[in-house]
């Protein structure tokens, strides 16, 4: 197997334990703990550069580096927000999903950042309408992060393509 294709999928394996876990733990204890979040980045970002000292574009750690701030920063500011509706938890993981997304395409990181919000929110109004929860219940949004994350780089270029023919 070539290496840029090997560490690739060496990325993309580690997002997928990574989600499963994450996952877990935050609807059980409504956190994303640093210890997994954290080197997280530094790892997906290694092998996405071992990917282009391989022969992979360049170009494509550039969009993944700057989708990974840009989705970081946008939760950042949601952050700060009055209703304080994310928490530092999801502001971080925004670094390490926007730099997944990003290596695919700028389709995948609209498309798994609209997915995210479009998830949680269904699954928050399911909850109202059920009457499990109400406006100040504690709702874990990694999951719907994750999910929206995977839909982004399977679906985001296809999706976005089919919305705005270029």
């Amino acid at each position: 197997m070539p290496i840029p294709l090997f560490a690739v999928a060496l990325a993309y394996l580690v997002l997928a334990v990574i989600s499963v876990v994450l996952t877990v733990i935050d609807l059980r204890r409504r956190r994303l703990p640093n210890a997994i979040v954290l080197p997280a980045y530094p790892v997906i970002l290694g092998l996405l550069a071992l990917a282009c000292f391989g022969g992979a574009e360049w170009s494509a750690l550039g969009r993944a580096v700057v989708g990974s701030v840009v989705l970081c920063g946008f939760y950042a500011i949601l952050r700060l927000l009055p209703s304080g509706g994310m928490g530092g938890g999801d502001v971080k993981l925004a670094a390490v999903i926007g730099l997944s997304m990003g290596w695919v395409g700028w389709g995948a990181v609209v498309v798994g950042g609209l997915a995210a919000f479009l998830l949680g929110g269904m699954f928050g109004t399911v909850l109202l309408l059920t009457r499990r929860a109400d406006r100040r219940t504690a709702i874990p949004f990694g999951p719907w992060m994750l999910l929206g994350t995977w839909i982004g780089i399977i679906w985001g270029e296809v999706l976005a393509r089919a919305a705005l023919p270029v």
